[in-house]
């Protein structure tokens, strides 16, 4: 993977009762006059690795691209003894007043683009929702615009048609509570390799994200819960459906034909917002940005550059 162009941290005044500051990478030259790229990475609680081929717009098609670490994980400030203050500290306002902060430290707040993946689609689209001034346009990839219907899919569209054996599993282990247990984890391994990545071996960089939340699951924990589709966090009944037409930008939605986020989780992005086009990807599931890399980018720098 190339080297950043330049690296830093934003302090950033989260009150958690100690100084907190956002680790972010830019890749290219924020000042080439080209519009930059925003990448927010999903969890929450995950890190840039797992994102970090989205540098390919900057090294083939000259777009600037910032990555940086939410707070909570990464290289940005950890504050595991917040673990459970969902909604008193690890709130979706606090990540949206990190994101501005960012903004503003890179002096790029009055012209840029986001690219959001999965729960950074999610963020970004709420972004979008305020419609900041210097927003340009947004891609919202791989991400459901509410995550009833998305824990609606992954049990009745997805989880249903897993082999009985393992679906079993995974429903006797939540019912239980027992989802620390090694049949569970195992189980929703399965359901990973199927709906969340289905490279194999998976994207190193992708492990290392992984890895990081195994070490601090602080922000997912308290926020999703302990799976991608068992959410019991504070996020369980987050909805952007009600606000998506507010979102004013051109807008680009993403998700693969065998995706978490499936068809019906991105459809009301697409019915509500005014400037939306929409592309699946055939061959992918969670992550087109490392399963078919090459035409995602060709498609999303198409996008940005239009």
């Amino acid at each position: 993977m190339v080297s950043p162009t330049a690296t830093g941290t934003a302090d950033f005044d989260a009150k958690a009762g100690k100084p907190t500051q956002t680790w972010y990478a830019v890749y290219g030259d924020l000042k080439s006059g080209v519009t930059p790229v925003v990448a927010l990475h999903g969890g929450p609680g995950s890190t840039h690795h797992y994102i970090l081929s989205l540098v390919d717009l900057a090294t083939i098609y000259s777009i600037p691209v910032v990555v940086y670490d939410q707070l909570g994980n990464g290289n940005s400030t950890h504050l595991p003894e917040k673990s459970g203050e969902a909604g008193s500290f690890w709130t979706e306002q606090l990540f949206l007043d990190e994101l501005d902060n960012l903004l503003r430290h890179l002096g790029i707040q009055d012209n840029y683009a986001i690219v959001g993946h999965s729960w950074g689609g999610m963020l970004g689209a709420r972004h979008a929702a305020r419609q900041p001034a210097g927003l340009k346009r947004i891609v919202i990839s791989d991400s459901p615009a509410s995550m009833k219907l998305f824990v609606k899919a992954a049990n009745e569209e997805l989880i249903a048609k897993l082999q009985p054996d393992v679906r079993d599993a995974i429903v006797r282990n939540e019912a239980a509570g027992t989802i620390e247990s090694e049949e569970y984890k195992t189980n929703v391994e399965v359901f990973y390799k199927r709906h969340l990545c289905r490279l194999d071996p998976w994207p190193v960089e992708l492990l290392q994200s992984f890895e990081w939340m195994e070490k601090d699951h602080t922000v997912y924990f308290t926020m999703n819960g302990p799976s991608e589709f068992h959410v019991i966090g504070s996020l369980k009944d987050w909805s952007i459906v009600d606000e998506a037409h507010k979102i004013n930008v051109p807008t680009l939605l993403l998700n693969g034909a065998y995706d978490e986020a499936t068809d019906s989780t991105v459809l009301p992005f697409f019915k509500a917002i005014p400037k939306v086009k929409w592309f699946t990807f055939a061959e992918s599931s969670h992550t087109p940005l490392w399963e078919e890399r090459e035409r995602y980018m060709k498609i999303v720098a198409e996008f940005l550059t239009a």
